[in-house]
């Protein structure tokens, strides 16, 4: 009785411990599926979903789309984590099969918070001229057309001489009459003037510099990520549990001036001295230009009259452009709730 008890024993032992073995080797293999899934997910092909009606009607709000990240060159993931609990990773870009160019629908790093991914229409790249008159997009000063399903909704035009608040830089005109402007260019020579520190501060920031204003013996250092996104990106989460909002934006804007130091460079109201900023510990006043170290780009979405882009915020770093949107997988209107099985395998154009 005894041995038997024994055999039992031992059989029970060896059935639980193959369990144990097949458990780790299926938890090892799923282990394996989800690195793999990850890796494809964050160099070659990306899954999105449109929130807003900025691309309308090319792309549509409720439109699931398939976004091609090896084509302007697959990279490594640059950070690891969730939500806000994360750290960041040097990142590996191979070789680019094709350079962003007019007319591409790319799929970007926002500028103003680079955990948020936008997706607009290219209309200008490095060393182009841009400007709009009359709601119409000037390159080089020659016409660029509206897109087959681009459009206007609002049927009045803005003036010439009205100065729109939130428009880039705050005095180039507005969203219909937007001033010349020359996309940067990776080797441009800025000059370094009072007049156009506001601009040098957006390329600096977004060529990873470090840019810090000195007053009173204190360091105020600027950023390019605004309060109003990051508050926007955490409210996405508001489902799991219903904080108070006014709270979550008082925690998140205590770091910015006047509650805190960081300062944005689209709210500088009175022009700075250059005697008092400083670029990577050095005095801009010291410096004759500044040599630009990326090459930039600019977006607009097809819905012109209902698009928060680059008329708005400015340049896209190269190094911002994730990849080309393909086609949508799947679509459903989010005001019925119902599918849109006429846009499912729309590829975008």
């Amino acid at each position: 009785k005894i041995g038997s008890a024994k055999r039992i024993l031992f059989i029970n032992l060896y059935i639980m411990n193959s369990r144990i073995k097949k458990s780790f080797i299926e938890l090892k293999s799923l282990f394996l599926l989800i690195i793999i899934i990850l890796t494809i997910k964050v160099t070659i092909f990306e899954m999105y979903i449109v929130p807003t009606g900025s691309m309308e009607n090319t792309i549509m709000t409720g439109d699931f789309l398939v976004g091609n990240r090896f084509v302007y060159g697959m990279r490594t993931p640059d950070r690891v984590g969730i939500m806000d609990v994360s750290f960041n990773l040097p990142s590996l870009k191979f070789p680019s099969f094709k350079e962003p160019k007019r007319g591409d629908v790319i799929i970007f790093k926002f500028p103003r918070d680079p955990r948020q991914k936008y997706v607009k229409r290219c209309v200008a790249g490095p060393g182009d001229m841009l400007e709009i008159k009359d709601k119409v997009i000037y390159i080089n000063n020659e016409s660029y057309d509206l897109p087959a399903n681009g459009k206007f909704v609002l049927p009045n035009m803005l003036s010439e001489t009205f100065n729109q608040n939130d428009i880039f830089l705050g005095k180039l005109g507005n969203k219909d009459q937007f001033q010349k402007i020359r996309i940067p260019k990776k080797g441009d020579k800025i000059a370094i003037e009072s007049d156009n520190l506001q601009l040098l501060i957006h390329i600096m920031l977004l060529d990873g510099n470090d840019v810090v204003l000195m007053s009173d013996g204190k360091k105020y250092p600027f950023t390019m990520d605004d309060p109003n996104e990051l508050f926007r990106r955490k409210s996405m989460f508001w489902f799991f549990k219903r904080p108070n909002p006014s709270k979550i934006f008082s925690n998140i804007s205590s770091d910015y001036f006047p509650r805190g130091n960081f300062l944005l460079p689209w709210q500088i109201n009175n022009r700075p001295n250059p005697d008092n900023l400083l670029i990577n510990g050095v005095q801009i006043s010291d410096m004759q230009s500044y040599e630009v170290k990326k090459d930039y780009y600019w977006a607009m979405g097809d819905n012109r009259d209902d698009s928060l882009d680059s008329r708005y915020w400015g340049f896209i770093p190269r190094d911002f452009i994730l990849g080309e949107a393909l086609f949508s997988w799947f679509s459903i209107n989010l005001k019925t709730g119902f599918p849109r099985f006429n846009r499912i395998g729309n590829v975008i154009q």
